[in-house]
């Protein structure tokens, strides 16, 4: 019967006599008796119920269950030199972590321009961004995996204990390839009927804010896209596939990034964003630089 803890000790000394084929090798490489060895692992054996180990001439060979058992040792002893180099390597100057989780539907320009004011500080910061759907990310903010979520909605009232903070609002505007760009800009926004668009997907807040901006217009255009992912969004939209909306704001960031020219300004429709934390009062240096109080433009 497997244990529920394995005695580690016992499996680096079958480790590291699988390693050298044999008990004296190990024990020398070990600086340890022979008959520790010996004993140790005939302990781990009955402790996991399999031989790991079969003689064969002076030596000793793997059996099947100790092939197996080797690839999980290489893997946790790789893991522990690891852990011991990065400890090493931080010990002296720790870097600030920061976990951001970025919801989908977020602009990637938006996002970079947000997590600038964190690496901004003065302290070394390790940041890692994870990317998904907006319940995910909560679930793994409450779980204290992530350090703050950036999304396009606020968390709704409920059971978990995280807090929204909101980050202002900016306008959307409509970019295109240069070639549909050019066509459109004139009489804009009667040229957007007809004219190929491409929009977020039906649950993100924006797409509903823009058809509604769209039917107040009585503007009719083809729309030949709906992407969850943003990134994926403006990919196509650089390709000329159709026009697509960004942030008014970051107009020469899109033009720069994507190659895409402004075609006009969807006036009225404005976007809402949030930094979602597990405390109500922010404590985290990177987080609160995210979230300071000032134009996102500024």
């Amino acid at each position: 019967m497997i244990p529920s803890q394995i005695n580690y000790r016992h499996l680096h000394y079958f480790w590291v006599v699988a390693k050298e084929g044999s008990l004296s090798r190990a024990a020398a490489r070990l600086g340890v008796a022979v008959q520790t060895i010996s004993a140790q692992l005939a302990q781990l054996e009955r402790d996991l119920g399999m031989a790991l180990l079969a003689p064969q001439g002076r030596g000793l060979v793997l059996t099947e269950a100790g092939r197996t058992a080797l690839g999980y040792a290489d893997q946790i002893f790789q893991l522990g030199a690891e852990m011991q180099s990065a400890l090493q390597e931080t010990e002296a100057n720790p870097p600030l972590r920061l976990a951001v989780g970025l919801v989908d539907a977020l602009p990637k320009l938006l996002a970079h321009r947000l997590l600038q004011r964190a690496l901004s500080l003065p302290q070394r910061l390790r940041l890692t961004c994870d990317e998904g759907d907006f319940e995910q990310l909560i679930a793994d903010l409450a779980l204290h995996k992530l350090d703050v979520v950036l999304s396009d909605r606020p968390m709704a009232a409920g059971s978990l204990r995280v807090f929204s903070h909101p980050l202002g609002d900016y306008g959307i505007s409509f970019f295109a390839a240069k070639e549909l760009a050019v066509a459109c800009r004139q009489r804009f926004p009667e040229s957007l009927n007809g004219a190929p668009l491409l929009l977020p997907s039906r649950n993100n807040a924006l797409r509903g804010r823009i058809e509604h901006w769209l039917e107040a217009h009585r503007l009719r255009p083809e729309i030949v896209g709906e992407f969850e992912d943003n990134a994926l969004l403006n990919t196509f939209g650089r390709s000329g596939l159709g026009l697509f909306p960004a942030p008014s704001e970051l107009a020469d960031e899109v033009a720069a990034q994507f190659g895409a020219e402004l075609v006009g300004e969807a006036a009225g429709v404005r976007e809402q964003y949030y930094a979602i934390s597990s405390e109500r009062r922010i404590r985290h240096p990177a987080v609160e630089a995210i979230c300071r109080i000032g134009s996102l433009f500024a």
